[in-house]
């Protein structure tokens, strides 16, 4: 269950990475206040999950779900870049997740 809580805090993290983009710097109340809620929950799930799984090893996969979501979302909804060496970059860290998964399997 522990596996379950991290990726759904990973898939919170990246709602509100990319909320962020959606504030305005702050500056939009309801976008603001989605991502305050995406960040807290984020947090609560990452904090649930430590309770069972190892630090060195929960925080990474959690970093890493955010990241890659987060930069693929930026390729789909803003038009970022979507290069050779960035999509490389982003199946290694997959493959790093896959790793530490794999690890403590």
């Amino acid at each position: 269950m522990s596996w379950i809580i991290l990726f759904v805090a990973g898939l919170l993290e990246v709602g509100w990475a990319v909320g962020l983009k959606y504030t305005d710097g702050f500056t939009k109340l309801w976008p603001t206040v989605g991502t305050v809620i995406s960040l807290a929950a984020s947090f609560l799930l990452l904090g649930l999950a430590l309770k069972t799984l190892p630090v060195g090893t929960a925080y990474p996969i959690w970093v890493g779900i955010g990241a890659v979501g987060t930069a693929v979302l930026g390729m789909l909804l803003f038009g970022e870049s979507a290069d050779v060496l960035k999509l490389v970059s982003l199946a290694l860290i997959c493959a790093g997740i896959a790793g530490l998964r794999l690890a403590h399997a």
